[in-house]
């Protein structure tokens, strides 16, 4: 039986109590605290904590495996949106008319404009980014194009292999609901929009029936725990999660966009409002921390770049849970991460 998260905390947090000659590195103390976190958390833990210094220790948790990354993948979208801004081939005061077509569920502004709204190009990165706007990121995809934004994704990491290919965030419910039953694969952004309005798993698969005029006996699967974990398995908008920091590091470090450009899209990352409870309210204040979040059935992500305010230091930290059905647990989940990341000394306010 797992312990509860305060009793395991609290027996980690000796480590952090200890004489200071004999504390083990921060590498040590962090993966005892993941540990601890982890015995208490209904689902796995997956952690990259990457110092951005030469030649310092990194610390992986899980951090090799397959992981969905949900929304975590318009990091990649806004990095080919902004080098060909950097490029001259794109202003970002350049706008895209918005179509019925191009709704998607989700949060965001872009879903309460009308049909035929004008919309510019740096508005909908903005919403993409800070509030993850899912009609932005496809509109924003449609027309950068999935084989640049995937071919750009994978000139950033070491294992390109290890990262798999973006998608439109439509198709990804379409993969999920098509396991389900393959007339859901014709479904529109609009009919996903009214079936996320279902208040539970039970309801969502009783109205998929109903939309597709089918017996509900006659779905494929018995739940959505089901087509969501086959959707996991296929590995696309997944990877591993020490992969995914390559792709940051290189945004950070300048290998990704030129210094402005860079400059740019870490600002608008540092102004994302999704995911306060998440990492950033472990770290805690005097730390900036310019991140995306993402958030899919049993699955919560947060990731991005932190530094101490006035500090030269820089860090790359991916962090994601899955398994826990409750997305206030796994907050909480990830918050503590960002705790143990800061008592780990990595974070030392100024």
């Amino acid at each position: 039986m797992k312990r509860t998260l305060a009793t395991v905390l609290a027996l980690a947090g000796l480590l952090l109590a200890a004489p200071a000659a004999a504390e083990p590195g921060w590498p040590a103390r962090l993966e005892s605290r993941l540990a601890a976190i982890e015995e208490a958390f209904d689902g796995e833990l997956g952690v990259h904590v990457r110092p951005l210094a030469p030649g310092a220790p990194r610390v992986g948790w899980r951090d090799t495996e397959p992981w969905y990354l949900a929304s975590l993948v318009k990091v990649p979208v806004a990095i080919e949106l902004m080098a060909r801004v950097e490029a001259g081939e794109l202003t970002l005061d350049q706008r895209l008319v918005l179509r019925e077509s191009d709704y998607v569920d989700g949060a965001g502004p872009t879903n309460w404009a009308e049909p035929g709204t004008p919309l510019r190009l740096g508005d909908l990165l903005v919403a993409m980014l800070t509030v993850s706007d899912n009609t932005a990121t496809d509109m924003l995809i449609e027309h950068l194009g999935l084989e640049a934004i995937n071919r750009r994704a994978a000139s950033l990491v070491g294992e390109p292999q290890r990262l798999g290919p973006i998608t439109p965030l439509v198709e990804v419910r379409r993969q999920v609901y098509g396991a389900l039953h393959p007339a859901a694969r014709e479904l529109t952004g609009l009919d996903f929009i009214e079936l996320q309005k279902q208040p539970d798993d039970a309801r969502r698969l009783a109205w998929l029936a109903r939309r597709l005029e089918v017996p509900q006996r006659a779905l494929r699967l018995p739940s959505l725990d089901a087509a969501f974990a086959r959707y996991y398995a296929g590995g696309l908008n997944g990877g591993g999660l020490d992969v995914f920091a390559d792709l940051l590091a290189a945004l950070a470090q300048g290998q990704a966009l030129g210094a402005q450009a860079g400059a740019d899209l870490l600002a608008i990352m540092t102004a994302t409002a999704s995911g306060e409870p998440r990492l950033k309210a472990g770290f805690g204040p005097g730390i900036r921390f310019a991140h995306k979040t993402g958030t899919q059935h049993r699955l919560a992500c947060d990731a991005g770049i932190a530094s101490a305010v006035g500090e030269g230091r820089q860090l790359v930290v991916v962090a994601c849970v899955r398994g826990e059905p409750e997305v206030a647990r796994s907050e909480r989940a990830l918050a503590e991460i960002g705790r143990a990341i800061r008592e780990s000394g990595l974070l030392l306010e100024p």
